[in-house]
C-alpha cells in the first residue's frame, strides 16, 4: 500500500479567499501584495497553504482569522482550480472560497500591517494567476445565493433600512431594482423584523430600521426571490 502511494506525484495544496465586502455603496475586495516569490508585490487574493492537520475549511477560517482577525463569518467553498499551468514554477491546486465580512467590523490595524486594501470590484488591480477567474465564480455563486436568500445582510451592520438592504443589492448584482418591487419582495419572506427606531438621515420623516429574524430556520428564510 505505501508503494502504492509513493510512485505517485505529490502537489501543494492551498486555498484563496475571496473576501467581499461592502462600503460606500460598493461591493469591495480584500486584496494583497504578496509577500514571496515568485511575483512578489503582485496584488493577491488572502490565501495559504493547507497544513497536514487541516481541512480546505479549517485552513480558509485559518488564513481569514490571521488576516482579518474575525472568527465565525459566513464562508463557502466556490470551486477547486487545478490548471497544471496555474503556477509556473510548481504544481498548486487551490480551493477557493467566499467570505462576507462587515468591513467596519475586521481588525483594521491588521490589515494595514499585511498592506492589505479594500478594492472596488468596478476598479481592481492586475491579480496573479487565476485569480480573477476565482473572483468572477465567487461573485457567481453570490448572485445566486442572493437570489433565494438574504445572505447579503452578512455585508451589512445588524440594523439597517430597507434602502440600504436594496443599495447593497444592486451592487452585488451590478444593477437597479425598482424600489417599491424590491420592498415587497423582501418583506414578503417575512425574515426581517421592523424595529421602532429610525434613520433620520433617508427622509424628512425618517426610515424604519430592520434586522433579521434569527428565530426562524435557514429553511423558512430561504424562499426563492427572483430579483
Amino acid at each position: 500500500m505505501v508503494d502504492y502511494y509513493s510512485g505517485h506525484s505529490k502537489y501543494l495544496f492551498a486555498v484563496d479567499c475571496v473576501v467581499f465586502g461592502y462600503e460606500e455603496g460598493e461591493l469591495k475586495l480584500l486584496l494583497y501584495p504578496r509577500a514571496f516569490e515568485p511575483v512578489k508585490g503582485k496584488w493577491s487574493l488572502m490565501g495559504g497553504f493547507v497544513m497536514p492537520q487541516e481541512s480546505c475549511e479549517q485552513a480558509a477560517c485559518r488564513v481569514l482569522h490571521q488576516t482579518t482577525g474575525l472568527q465565525n463569518i459566513f464562508l463557502e467553498q466556490v470551486a477547486t482550480f487545478s490548471n497544471p499551468d496555474r503556477e509556473e514554477y510548481t504544481r498548486v491546486i487551490s480551493v477557493a472560497h467566499v467570505a462576507l465580512i462587515d468591513i467596519r467590523q475586521h481588525n483594521h490595524e491588521l490589515v494595514k500591517e499585511m498592506g492589505a486594501e479594500w478594492w472596488p470590484l468596478s476598479n481592481l488591480p492586475e491579480l496573479i494567476f487565476d485569480h480573477e477567474d476565482m473572483i468572477r465564480e465567487a461573485l457567481a455563486l453570490l448572485q445566486q445565493k442572493a437570489g433565494y436568500s438574504l445572505v447579503g445582510i452578512e455585508l451589512l451592520p445588524d440594523k439597517f433600512t430597507l434602502l440600504q438592504l436594496r443599495k447593497l443589492y444592486e451592487a452585488i448584482y451590478q444593477r437597479k431594482f425598482d424600489a417599491g418591487n424590491f420592498r415587497k419582495k423582501v418583506l414578503s419572506l417575512d425574515a426581517l423584523e421592523k424595529l421602532e427606531e429610525k434613520n433620520l438621515t433617508e427622509s424628512r420623516k425618517g426610515a424604519f430600521y430592520y434586522r433579521i429574524r434569527y428565530s426562524q430556520s435557514d429553511t423558512e428564510t430561504e424562499r426563492i426571490v427572483k430579483f
